[in-house]
């Protein structure tokens, strides 16, 4: 039973994407995922046209679960750096996702199977609360409880990855 548990409990698996790192800070983000994740990582960066200067990497991990945040923890706060970890969902525990950027600093969301946000029953009811009946008000909280500044500032450096190869790796057996 504990052995089941140990390995359960390293089945967590996920991806780090780094929209946009100063090329000087490039290997300082490896070292940091490696020593979230217990292993050296080394990622194939590619150059970040959103944003001429900066490069960008997708890694994806295998791991505990929790290593998605102590990815994000790992890389928060860092200037220039832009950033998105996932966490998928195991029998045990609820996917999750991180979005970072200088100005915003970190976002947090549960996910489900599907990749979908989650916003937790108390966190809508607070939203109605604050916002009564006025309906733009409502809006606004919804708006912050999805994240939606860290996706608006995001997406053009997730397009820019519409060209970058795509490598799919699956274990048979």
């Amino acid at each position: 039973m504990a052995e089941e548990f140990t390995r359960a409990a390293r089945a967590a698996r996920g991806v780090l994407y780094v929209h946009s790192s100063p090329k000087a800070m490039c290997p300082h983000v490896e070292w940091a995922a490696g020593g979230a994740l217990g292993v050296p990582v080394n990622f194939d960066w590619s150059e970040q046209p959103v944003l001429p200067g900066s490069l960008r990497a997708e890694f994806t991990w295998e791991g505990r679960v929790g290593d998605g945040a102590r990815i994000a923890s790992s890389l928060r706060g860092w200037p220039q750096l832009r950033f998105e970890v996932s966490e998928d969902p195991t029998p045990e525990s609820d996917g999750a996702r991180w979005m970072h950027t200088p100005e915003l600093g970190v976002f947090f969301a549960q996910t489900d199977t599907a990749g979908n946000t989650v916003i937790p029953e108390d966190r809508v009811r607070y939203a109605m609360e604050i916002a009564g009946h006025d309906a733009a008000e409502l809006h606004r909280e919804l708006r912050l409880a999805l994240g939606q500044a860290w996706d608006d500032e995001l997406e053009p450096f997730r397009h820019a990855s519409d060209f970058a190869p795509v490598v799919w790796l699956h274990r048979v057996g």
